[in-house]
């Protein structure tokens, strides 16, 4: 009878999970003795190859009391576009939120705006001016990316 308590693991199975790490191990070793650099951030290839925006909106998203959200632009104080409760814009919300959990964490309230920038090079970036953090709206996917890119083309209306 066996013990109910007692992992018995192959031989050859936990040879290679240590050759896996010592692989890994060797691998970011090698790495930093040879000096060789992360992959570069978006933001920083953009600057070193000068791509320049083609166009960028200010923006401000605003809570309502319908669980809806406005979105203003800056510029012009008009409305931008608004969400409104039951539509399919998880993507925006969801950005969104991540950005408030990070300025509630910094003491930021909502008053800040949030630039979306498209660039030369056919980008979309979502800055926070408030916190600084820019988030690559490209990485997403093009469906979640045409979601924030129908902001910077939205026809404004008064509220």
């Amino acid at each position: 009878m066996t013990d109910a308590h007692s992992i018995h693991l192959p031989r050859g199975a936990l040879i290679l999970a240590g050759a896996l790490v010592a692989f890994a191990f060797t691998l970011t070793a090698g790495m930093r003795i040879a000096h060789i650099p992360p992959a570069a951030s978006p933001v920083l290839m953009r600057s070193a190859e000068h791509v320049a925006p083609v166009r960028s909106r200010t923006l401000r998203f605003l809570d309502e009391a319908d669980r809806g959200v406005r979105i203003e632009d800056v510029g012009t104080g008009r409305t931008a576009s608004e969400i409104v409760p039951g539509q399919k814009t998880g993507f925006i919300r969801g950005v969104m939120r991540g950005l408030a959990r990070e300025r509630r964490l910094h003491g930021i309230g909502g008053g800040p705006p949030f630039t979306l920038t498209q660039w030369r090079d056919g980008e979309l970036t979502l800055t926070d001016t408030a916190t600084g953090r820019s988030i690559e709206l490209n990485a997403f996917g093009t469906t979640n990316r045409a979601a924030f890119a129908a902001l910077l083309d939205a026809t404004e209306t008064t509220r």
